[in-house]
């Protein structure tokens, strides 16, 4: 049995599940988030997650799952699920947050072009 399938009680669970999200809140920045994320998770876990994101971002641009498939070098049955969980409140947040950064970016793209 890994370490991870023993069930912790669900009171000490809750206690450093806090402490976990106060952890990443705390982070002041992307190089203080890359650092953390770097150190604790490794290489297989900081890549599943960033494929999760990429999967519901090229879905929501209307990417085709042969097309998400080739490029991330996932499953239908992995990008399927994504999509299920799509209308989940953490889903919606990371996406409304990756879309407000794209907007950005283009805005000042547009402005420096202007003031040039």
């Amino acid at each position: 049995m890994r370490t991870s399938d023993k069930k912790l009680n669900p009171s000490l669970k809750k206690e450093i599940e806090a402490v976990f999200v106060q952890t990443i809140t705390d982070l002041r920045d992307i190089g203080e988030t890359e650092t953390f994320l770097t150190d604790f998770f490794n290489e297989s876990e900081h890549e599943a997650f960033a494929k999760r994101l990429a999967i519901a971002y090229w879905l929501k641009k209307g990417r085709s799952y042969a097309n998400i498939k080739d490029n991330l070098k996932v499953s239908s049955a992995t990008i399927a699920t994504i999509q299920s969980m799509m209308d989940k409140p953490g889903f919606k947040l990371a996406l409304k947050k990756i879309e407000a950064e794209e907007w950005a970016n283009q805005w000042a793209e547009r402005i420096k072009k202007f003031i040039k």
